[in-house]
């Protein structure tokens, strides 16, 4: 059977390897070209993409070798965890953000990253506000960047979870 489930799951480092891409480039597009600048807990998101890049960098670095097929389910459970982390932290942003819980002192908008976005408006005499772990920078369909982002590592773990079980039956087979 070659349908493109199958195909999806059967690539699946790859693809894992340039939605995480992908999702770091539209961070850093909303912060330099949007102007948001990312507060502490974003950047614990961001940090979790690096990382499934990474992992998955390696899984598809495996995937020439010929033991990958051996190690593609460890690649794939590594990347369920680290999707998972990342629905967490993110899961964790959004009710700091919705007030069901306090966000990290660290966050409290007195501190926190600068970009060089933000600094060269800062240097043209423009305006800038510490972020806030607290306050949503954006919305759409009434979910923040932090909703969204997990809702879209729930799926990308849900996706590695199958990849890594169809890895497993495929190599007993």
């Amino acid at each position: 059977m070659n349908s493109a489930p199958s195909r999806l799951m059967r690539h699946w480092p790859v693809i894992a390897l340039i939605v995480s891409a992908a999702m770091l480039a539209i961070a850093h597009g909303f912060e330099t070209f949007g102007g948001l600048a990312p507060c502490l807990l974003c950047l614990k998101q961001r940090e979790v993409y690096w990382l499934a890049l990474g992992v998955a960098a390696v899984g598809v670095g495996l995937g020439l070798t010929p033991i990958g097929a051996r190690l593609r389910p460890l690649v794939c459970i590594a990347l369920l965890l680290v999707f998972l982390a990342g629905a967490i932290v993110a899961g964790y942003h959004a009710g700091a953000e919705w007030k069901w819980w306090p966000g990290p002192s660290a966050c409290s908008g007195g501190r926190g990253h600068v970009s060089t976005a933000v600094l060269a408006r800062l240097m043209h005499g423009g305006k800038f506000a510490a972020p806030s772990c607290e306050q949503a920078a954006w919305r759409w369909l009434g979910l923040s960047m932090a909703g969204w982002n997990s809702l879209i590592s729930l799926g990308l773990a849900a996706l590695s979870g199958l990849a890594a079980v169809r890895s497993m039956t495929h190599e007993r087979s």
